[in-house]
């Protein structure tokens, strides 16, 4: 690799430098080949993620856009307009072969009152029998444990809601998870899937990199 043709070399007074990740210019002589050729294939995978990754969400657009026409076709055949994107459905190919599927799911965030949740349910927990609470309180934990992401395990507190039990500050503690409940929108997945005869299972077409 020469200095002129590297893409983010500096010229300073005829010499050429590259700068390294404290900011430094370091002439680009003293650089060590293992060095430059990492940055090469470091750059150069960049690049191609970049452009697969723009094509990418340029084909969800497209798909989620074919989707909304062919419903719009739909309802004009039966005389009816369609609002906003909305519900869930799935689309098969003619065969059986193919399919689309659409998703819609609401994005929760929850508020104070599911402090209020807590600290009844502990009050419960405290007073019933160690032994019989045991599960419940493992329960319990996960649902209020903070995942890496900084949210509260949601499948584990809707797991939480499906438990019944008579004491009354447990159902108020119910309540109260529920009322903590908000919708602050809604988010859109379009997945893909094939088999390759009509009583075969179906195989996903992974587009997630890390899926793949």
């Amino acid at each position: 690799m020469t200095a002129a043709r590297h893409p983010a070399s500096v010229d300073v007074g005829g010499d050429t430098y590259l700068r390294d990740a404290k900011g430094n210019l370091v002439p680009l002589t003293t650089v060590k080949t293992s060095d430059l050729l990492m940055d090469e294939v470091v750059r150069s995978l960049l690049g191609r993620a970049a452009a697969k990754s723009a094509a990418l969400t340029e084909f969800k657009t497209d798909a989620f856009d074919q989707v909304q026409a062919l419903l719009g076709i739909m309802a004009q055949q039966h005389g009816t307009s369609m609002g906003g994107r909305k519900g869930n459905l799935t689309l098969t190919s003619y065969d059986g072969l193919m399919k689309v599927q659409v998703q819609v799911a609401d994005q929760i965030e929850f508020g104070p009152e599911l402090q209020v949740a807590k600290t009844l349910i502990d009050q419960c927990l405290t007073e019933w029998a160690s032994g019989s609470a045991a599960e419940l309180r493992a329960i319990v934990n996960r649902a209020f444990s903070v995942e890496k992401e900084g949210q509260i395990n949601r499948s584990e507190l809707f797991m939480l809601l499906r438990v019944e039990i008579a004491d009354e500050r447990w159902k108020r503690a119910m309540d109260a998870i529920r009322e903590s409940m908000r919708v602050i929108g809604s988010r859109e997945y379009i997945r893909f899937y094939q088999r390759d005869r009509r009583d075969g299972p179906w195989t996903q077409v992974i587009l997630d990199l890390a899926s793949a």
